[in-house]
């Protein structure tokens, strides 16, 4: 059953996903803004969907009272492709910072564009840097929210890694308070596997940082809180669903 279950949540949602690539790479030819309302309310509500429905995945939003649509940087756990798609069910309008190369793909890589993502290329030293701190600047005017993972790739569960200095220089630059967010993704949906889990995904946002402190207290705060929560999440998960601690890195 888990592997039928994981082959047909599979076909679905990357499915989805390129028709609502192919999509918005036609909309956002003459609306950017139009990319936005296509993407945040008929394709992610279809994944959230058949998330559900055909994964047996439930998703649950906890910390809700730190949820800001504006005016914020989230800095969270990447450990799935679902932070990239079903964060923007609850943070709408977000934009990612994401790497380069994924702008690169054909049609995928337009939409990325036209909805506004924020592309860095991690070679490109301190240029790279202010470029993206250019454009996450131009996001914040407009009204957007920008989201960060500050490890700047998926991780495996339980693995942890230092933080890029990346999200400080958005943090000190931006003059922003930036919220946290832990989440347990990858026991259900785990990097480079095709297997997909049932339970329950949780992102849990936590208490903001608050601006004027300095980059090591910052960075050390946040790692640590975002890692203490993660680590808790997968004890909270590997309880519930016994058979998801073998999703942890090892």
């Amino acid at each position: 059953m888990l592997y039928l279950r994981s082959i047909v949540l599979n076909v679905v949602w990357y499915t989805t996903l390129a028709m609502g690539c192919v999509v918005n790479s036609i909309v956002g030819v003459f609306s950017h803004k139009a990319t936005i309302k296509v993407w945040n309310y008929f394709f992610i509500p279809s994944l959230v969907w058949s998330l559900r429905h055909i994964g047996g995945i439930e998703v649950e939003i906890r910390g809700k009272e730190y949820l800001k649509q504006e005016g914020v940087i989230y800095a969270g756990k990447h450990e799935s492709a679902l932070e990239t798609y079903i964060l923007t069910n609850y943070i709408k309008k977000a934009a990612f910072i994401l790497k380069k190369e994924l702008t690169y793909i054909p049609i995928f890589g337009w939409a990325q564009y036209f909805y506004g993502m924020i592309p860095v290329d991690r070679s490109g030293g301190a240029a790279a840097m202010k470029n993206m701190l250019r454009h996450a600047k131009d996001r914040i005017d407009s009204g957007r929210p920008v989201i960060i993972f500050p490890e700047g790739t998926r991780k495996q569960p339980g693995q942890e890694t230092s933080y890029k200095p990346g999200v400080a220089m958005l943090y000190q630059q931006l003059n922003l308070p930036v919220v946290p967010i832990a989440t347990n993704t990858g026991l259900f949906w785990k990097k480079n596997s095709f297997l997909r889990y049932s339970g329950k995904v949780i992102f849990e946002f936590l208490e903001p940082l608050p601006v004027g402190m300095d980059k090591k207290q910052f960075m050390n705060e946040l790692q640590n809180r975002i890692e203490e929560k993660c680590n808790q999440l997968n004890e909270e998960t590997i309880k519930n669903y016994p058979y998801t601690k073998f999703q942890m890195y090892k």
